[in-house]
């Protein structure tokens, strides 16, 4: 547990070093036409999609920054270069306004972040609920809660349910995004995890089972353009064509629910 940490540690700053350089020389943006996204590894396909779609739209070129969104908030502090910044929930677009890194009336909502148990194919630790986690011997790996959405959000879900102290302790192993979660319960490396359904859904060795909603903490994605941008027109028009019905339709074909959707309220 300990030496992952280290690891999860050791990553996140290289990526922290190595992305503040490349935006540093990018400049934000330094070729017209060009704009940087900051962005939540959970929306990578979805954002991909739309950065081509937008570029044909727009002739401008969308280069991302994936990483966990709290990462991604650290790079900002840091670098203060790039032009939007699209975290895996709510709370840590609140905290860049905070910072004056985003401002709020440059905000838009885009769809939904729903929290599942995931379990590798077959589900061989026999998982049914969030209760069944704390069993003794059940392994489960986790997001980073330091650095990702998902492994805030899902501790938070635990701490709700008065499930914390007992399922803690069988966290084997955390990582600083939700894709590598993901990829630790495919390989059947753990038992469970919580993780994003708009991720996970379409993986064949993963089985979901649904949180109940009064368990369940259900995030919304942002979407904001940050103050110091060098091109706020450019990206003004492009969390407008996300938040758009073409920018949603995307999302939703990669396995989202666009926000609002009054079953998730």
């Amino acid at each position: 547990m300990k030496l992952t940490k280290i690891f999860s540690v050791v990553t996140t700053v290289a990526l922290l070093l190595t992305s503040g350089l490349n935006l540093a020389c990018s400049g934000g943006g330094e070729e017209a036409g060009s704009i940087m996204v900051y962005c939540g590894a959970g929306m990578r396909k979805p954002m991909d999609e739309i950065g081509i779609a937008f570029q044909e739209k727009y002739g401008t070129e969308v280069k991302y920054n994936y990483a966990g969104s709290n990462a991604l908030l650290s790079q900002m502090e840091i670098t203060l270069l790039g032009d939007v910044y699209m975290p895996g929930e709510t709370m840590y677009i609140d905290i860049a306004t905070e910072k004056g890194f985003v401002e709020a009336k440059d905000q838009e909502l885009i769809c939904y972040h729903i929290p599942v148990i995931t379990v590798p194919k077959g589900n061989p630790g026999n998982i049914t609920c969030l209760e069944d986690m704390a069993r003794q011997g059940v392994k489960l790996v986790w997001g980073d809660p330091e650095v990702a959405a998902i492994g805030k959000t899902g501790k938070g879900i635990l701490e709700k349910c008065g499930l914390y102290a007992e399922v803690w302790p069988n966290v084997i192993a955390t990582f600083p995004t939700m894709n590598e979660v993901m990829v630790q319960i495919a390989m059947g490396q753990a038992d469970a995890s919580i993780n994003w359904w708009d991720t996970v859904k379409a993986v064949e060795d993963i089985e979901i089972i649904q949180i109940p909603p009064a368990q369940n903490a259900i995030e919304i994605i942002p979407i904001g353009i940050t103050t110091f941008t060098q091109y706020p027109e450019t990206a003004e028009e492009f969390i407008d064509f996300c938040a758009s019905s073409e920018g949603k339709a995307i999302f939703e074909r990669h396995g989202f629910v666009s926000y609002p959707n009054a079953q998730f309220e």
